[in-house]
């Protein structure tokens, strides 16, 4: 005897409970008041309710307009505010500076009127003592050495009475001249506030500032004191300068000097060399210039030093302040530019510069001396003007290629490295826009910063400006490294001479080019052999031939020893190829969970304080891009009225047509929409977290902001498709499944846009929800299919909607629900579980998305 499933005896029973109940009531049971704007029909349940749909659609609509034309309005008005705030600051400050100019000259005006009428009445008592006649030499004679000061006491009772009570109480002019010999610095008898002697007493400390006019006072107020003392004291450090201005203690850098001793880069997987035999050192306070043709490995270099070489095979050794340890110990005082200008294009440049500062200072720095920091970073690179400008993309214009390239650089001089690397900075700017560059770097240097930079073509002038110069060979070849001074002197002595109107590092480069062969007929293979002999170094065995032919006049090139080996075949090739892409992969892997100990003696700010600054940098992001946001809005509303006029609810389905269009389209969007979170702004998360910012932090604030659109876009798909559809579900139970969706496919798209390029990402966001549908969509007939649908988020979906209207019907439908429902392999218990698996199935894309992007990053 078969059994009777259980459900379906469960809906017998409910179906003869109905029955029981419509006998005994059946307007109560059947019949049902209609809303008010609403229209009801003969012979069905389903109300007409498209008259909310229209005045949801209307505030929606007015809203979406509000965004699309005043989402800029709120950051420029705060813009304006904080503009004006610096007016006011930089007014104050100016004025101050120029009082304080006014009481100098006025204090050396008095002092040289009180100078020169001591001289006056020196003179004229002098003469009247030589003319006069002394009755005795000893009584009443003044001491020496106030001669010049005192007049001499006439003889006689009364008139020496007068004299001694002057004595003991000298003329105020005579009090003012002393006080300003005795303190030159003294702001005594003046009435002016700025000379009061205690103002340093009463001046707030950086701590104590609250307000944001204090805040940018202060910082302006100390820029105009360092430009004073830098004009009075030009012999001095900059920190020396700012010392004698600010009158308190300065922050002190540590200092980082690399050394690199037979430093070689071999590229694993090839036995090709980028670097080799490298020795030398770059010091702190120097500016370091690397130089050389095309393919020297200069830019290798700069990454062996800061620790970025990944994919190589390292010998050789680099010491940090003489010792041999690791440089990631040193990070978070490492400031490294790359060659790309690496900048968020819808930030400006004072906000990129205030993000940068926030995250890579010291946590325990105040917030005015922050502001300072950030102030100088962009008066010294010349940023005012365009300091509330935003830097632009590629799409929208923004500031010029000069001004971004000094932005790319701020980002790292506004975090106070000890070691600053940069890679070719003063590539597409013109000389002027150089020197200021380069005069910025050389203030660091004096900082104590060591700088080394990469730099193409320079002019003479501006080559003069270095301090060291390492001038790499083709093979990565050392063929000088020194002072800049001494570098002529060095190619002389070789026999290499620069001709009349030819700018040095010019001629050299075109040598080891090939461009250009020397007079004295030395090959430009011989120089760095020549580099090793002058300095003692050891020659690699393979290069002991050019020693030999150092003395004559010219040689011809050596043929390399594998030239004459026999080819490997091309599955050899393959084979190698392979090993070498696995072992590149596994050290990225290994690079990015890299966890050397710290040895900067610097704390950052902490993740939970990250993540607030990442996400008011998110925030102004998406504030910009509001307009974005209102297409995605318009697309979403056209979807919900196609599709709710096309997929009317059937009651043998349950409307299962239109939750299913709803799915792929939900799903559709919002997972492109997804894409753009981490694709956009991948390069500047590579080097946020290269230079030790959180990833955590990054993360998190993404979502968090993207989770406005997690609860706002399912009311703007269902504000059309609900009250277009009918479905007898209610509006609340199909926005909460909606909820639940969106939050499930934003992660998927997460995961996506992080793990795969752009384009393979948007084919994987358009076809995923289309094919998990059809699978979704499989009966209980289908076998291994079916049970492959179970595994699917659009299977959670579709149980979940079909489940919320399904529970809408009563009577006779009861019958006809179970036996759909059982069909598809729904259950009625399930819509909960349902919403549970779709909310961790979004938690768990996120953990994968966050793995995959700590994981596989490029450094």
């Amino acid at each position: 005897m078969a059994l009777v499933p259980i459900d379906l005896l469960h809906c017998l029973f409910l179906a003869l409970y109905v029955a029981l109940l419509s006998s005994r009531n059946p307007v109560a049971v059947f019949r049902i008041a209609c809303f008010k704007l609403a229209t009801c029909n003969a012979n069905t349940a389903n109300q007409n309710i498209q008259a909310y749909g229209i005045i949801l659609i209307a505030a929606l609509s007015i809203i979406l307009l509000l965004v699309y034309n005043c989402s800029d309005q709120v950051l420029t008005t705060r813009e304006r505010r904080l503009a004006k705030s610096r007016e006011r600051a930089i007014r104050s400050a100016r004025e101050t500076a120029q009082a304080r100019e006014r009481w100098k000259s006025a204090k050396d005006v008095a002092r040289k009127g009180a100078v020169g009428l001591q001289e006056q009445l020196s003179r004229t008592f002098s003469r009247k003592k030589s003319v006069r006649q002394e009755p005795s030499k000893g009584f009443g004679q003044p001491k020496p050495g106030l001669g010049d000061a005192l007049p001499p006491m006439p003889p006689g009772g009364p008139s020496s009475s007068n004299s001694k009570a002057k004595e003991k109480e000298p003329s105020s002019l005579t009090k003012m001249m002393k006080s300003i010999e005795d303190n030159p610095d003294s702001n005594e008898g003046f009435n002016l506030e700025i000379g009061d002697k205690n103002i340093k007493k009463q001046a707030l400390k950086a701590k104590d500032l609250h307000t944001r006019s204090q805040i940018f006072k202060y910082a302006y107020g100390q820029l105009e004191k360092e430009k004073a003392m830098q004009q009075e004291n030009k012999n001095l450090t900059f920190s020396g300068v700012i010392s004698m201005a600010t009158d308190t203690e300065v922050r002190k850098r540590p200092l980082l000097e690399v050394g690199f001793k037979d430093l070689t880069l071999t590229l694993k997987g090839k036995n090709k060399h980028l670097l080799r035999c490298v020795t030398g050192k770059i010091m702190p306070g120097r500016v370091t210039a690397v130089m050389g043709p095309s393919g020297a490995g200069k830019t290798t270099f700069l990454s062996a030093l800061s620790g970025k070489a990944t994919g190589c095979h390292v010998t050789g050794l680099i010491l940090i302040n003489g010792k041999n340890e690791s440089i990631h110990s040193y990070r978070k005082i490492i400031g490294f530019v790359p060659q790309d200008d690496i900048v968020h294009g819808n930030l400006t440049v004072e906000e990129n510069l205030v993000f940068s500062a926030r995250c890579r200072l010291p946590a325990e720095l105040p917030k005015p001396d922050r502001v300072l920091v950030v102030e100088r970073v962009i008066e010294s690179l010349g940023l005012q003007a365009v300091r509330d400008s935003l830097v632009g993309t590629v799409e929208k214009r923004g500031i010029s290629g000069g001004q971004r390239k000094r932005v790319n650089v701020g980002l790292e001089m506004v975090m106070e490295p000890s070691l600053l690397i940069l890679d070719e900075p003063t590539s597409g700017l013109d000389s002027s826009s150089s020197q200021l560059l380069l005069r910025a770097l050389r203030r660091e240097a004096l900082e104590g910063v060591n700088v080394c930079m990469v730099i193409h073509q320079p002019s003479y002038s501006l080559f003069k400006m270095f301090d060291e110069l390492i001038l790499l060979a083709k093979g990565g070849l050392i063929v000088y490294h020194g002072s800049v001074k001494k570098v002529e002197e060095y190619f002389t002595g070789i026999g290499i001479t620069v001709p009349e109107r030819v700018n040095p590092p010019d001629h050299y480069i075109d040598i080891l080019e090939g461009i250009v062969k020397p007079s004295s007929g030395i090959s430009r293979e011989q120089l760095p052999v020549r580099w090793m002999l002058h300095n003692g170094y050891p020659v690699p065995p393979d290069m002991l031939h050019l020693c030999d032919q150092i003395s004559a006049s010219s040689s011809a090139p050596t043929k390399a020893s594998g030239d004459g080996s026999s080819e490997s075949s091309f599955a050899g090739d393959l084979w190698q190829d392979m090993k070498r892409s696995v072992v590149l992969k596994r050290d990225h892997v290994k690079h990015n969970f890299l966890n050397e100990k710290d040895l900067s003696n610097r704390k950052n700010p902490g993740v939970l304080r990250q993540f607030r600054y990442f996400l008011g940098r998110v925030g102004k992001q998406r504030l910009r891009d509001a307009r974005i946001q209102a297409v995605d809005y318009l697309i979403l509303l056209l979807a919900g009225a196609s599709l709710g006029t096309l997929a009317k609810v059937s009651d043998e389905t349950f409307g299962a047509l239109g939750y299913t269009y709803t799915v792929i389209a939900v799903s559709l969007l919002c997972k492109i929409a997804a894409l753009r979170s981490f694709t956009q702004d991948r390069l500047q998360y590579w080097r946020e977290s290269a230079s030790g910012m959180s990833s955590l932090a990054y993360f998190l604030s993404k979502d968090t902001i993207d989770h406005f659109n997690t609860f706002i876009k399912p009311l703007v798909y269902l504000s059309m498709f609900y009250f277009f559809n009918n479905p007898r579900s209610s509006f609340g139970d199909n926005y909460i499944v909606l909820v639940c969706l969106v939050y499930c496919v934003t992660g998927i798209g997460y995961a996506f846009a992080i793990f795969l390029e752009p384009s393979p990402a948007q084919l994987w966001a358009v076809l995923l929800p289309v094919v998990l549908t059809l699978i979704a969509n499989q009966d209980k007939d289908s076998g291994l299919m079916f049970q492959l649908g179970k595994l699917c988020y659009t299977k959670w979906a579709l149980e979940a909607f079909v489940i919320a209207n399904a529970e809408r019907y009563y009577g006779v439908w009861l019958i006809t629900r179970c036996g759909s429902l059982m069909a598809q392999g729904y259950d009625l218990t399930n819509w909960h579980l349902c919403l549970f698996l779709l909310i961790v199935a979004g938690i768990a894309s996120r953990v994968v998305a966050f793995i995959f992007m700590v994981t596989f990053q490029k450094k």
